[in-house]
């Protein structure tokens, strides 16, 4: 459904979230901002994604409203590696490109999806409601060991742990250039990047304290380093966030490596091209440990980089095997 609002002479200047909710009989401001950032408001024609943007007279905007989808995410077969199962968790081997959680722009196909489809009728609920319990997220494209909770006690268990950091978790990265000291911290609030509501920054106002410890596995021609990555906090693209900003991006991040990086000079010209036309993020959650949320068992588990990332550091001779058990 499609609804056109000319704007009056009296709107002028007005935050377009507000001027649109004001008049779309009933429709929260969220709703309309959510609306404008995920590309359904046109002025005159024109896309406009920025809720706060200014009214302009006479303008007219055409607000498309998209078809309600179900509440419930549906089950679906997607296949993915199970490391542990038992009644309380499942602890697999999230594959790059893999949505965690149906939003907008991925309503299906996704881990809870899947999650939902291999556990059945087995999922005591949570909340009321027959879902598995997401504790933590990766990104799509990023690969890595995740635990989820089938049962609303052992999700506010291991959620508490993950908020205390009372947890081994590890990441391996492969980025770009050599990280100075090799061994060492980087420190920096992250918040939405102001120029981009999209991305995340490091801001010197309204941001969240983030910290992440990282030190060089190896190093190729002072080209190409690969870090193992341990986080004293848990920011989102935190790792992608820090590395990036020290100059140090990782590779194939399609967010925060905006250009060739002066390191890639370093090495031969045909591994250059394999590592610039890497599709995503080099990163991987490598390790996961945690005490069992109802016996208090110490549980680890530690996975491999997927196929692309360890096709990639085979070509460039870098070991990931090599980060300490």
């Amino acid at each position: 459904m499609t609804t056109t609002i000319i704007a009056p002479p009296e709107a002028a200047g007005q935050r377009l979230d507000r001027f649109l909710a004001e008049n779309m009989g009933g429709m929260s401001r969220a709703r309309l901002k959510s609306l404008i950032e995920a590309r359904n408001v046109s002025r005159d024609g024109t896309l406009v994604t920025k809720p706060a943007e200014e009214v302009i007279a006479g303008a007219r905007y055409e607000i498309v409203i998209p078809a309600p989808v179900s509440a419930e995410p549906a089950a679906q077969d997607i296949p993915f590696p199970i490391l542990y199962e038992d009644s309380d968790l499942i602890v697999l081997d999230k594959p790059p490109g893999l949505v965690v959680h149906p939003a907008p722009g991925n309503e299906d196909g996704t881990l809870v999806n899947a999650l939902l489809a291999h556990c059945g009728d087995s999922l005591p609920g949570i909340g009321g409601e027959r879902r598995p319990g997401i504790v933590h997220r990766l990104d799509k494209d990023t690969s890595g060991v995740m635990v989820v909770a089938k049962t609303e006690q052992a999700l506010a268990t291991l959620s508490a742990a993950f908020a205390a950091r009372d947890l081994d978790r590890a990441y391996l990265a492969l980025c770009w250039g050599v990280p100075s000291p090799a061994v060492g911290e980087i420190e920096g609030d992250i918040g939405r990047d102001p120029r981009d509501r999209k991305r995340m920054a490091i801001v010197t106002r309204g941001g969240r304290e983030a910290l992440t410890r990282y030190r060089a596995l190896a190093v190729r021609d002072m080209a190409v380093s690969l870090l193992e990555c341990r986080l004293a906090t848990g920011r989102t693209h935190q790792i992608r966030v820090h590395l990036a900003s020290t100059g140090h991006p990782i590779v194939g991040d399609p967010v925060y490596l905006r250009r060739v990086p002066s390191a890639a000079k370093g090495i031969a010209s045909e591994l250059r091209g394999v590592l610039l036309d890497f599709p995503r993020q080099a990163l991987h959650a490598y390790r996961l440990g945690f005490a069992h949320p109802r016996t208090g068992a110490p549980l680890s588990f530690t996975t491999p980089p997927p196929a692309d990332m360890q096709v990639l550091l085979d070509l460039i001779g870098l070991r990931a095997d090599m980060a300490e058990t």
